[in-house]
């Protein structure tokens, strides 16, 4: 119930397959892998904290 920060954006990411956001949460909530709850709507949502990037490159430097 104790608000832990702010999503400052959101949308699906299609190569994750599920809904992304980005946002800031108090420091002490910021290691990779805490679990939290975001409000959507007035829906509470499981979500877990995850360092950039979602998901590996794909692509080659060359």
């Amino acid at each position: 119930g104790n608000p832990a920060g702010h999503v400052t954006s959101g949308g699906f990411g299609p190569s994750t397959g599920h809904p992304v956001a980005m946002g800031y949460v108090n420091i002490a909530l910021a290691k990779a892998g805490t679990k939290l709850f975001a409000d959507v709507r007035g829906t509470k949502i499981p979500i877990d904290v995850t360092s950039l990037p979602f998901t590996p490159h794909r692509y080659r430097k060359g």
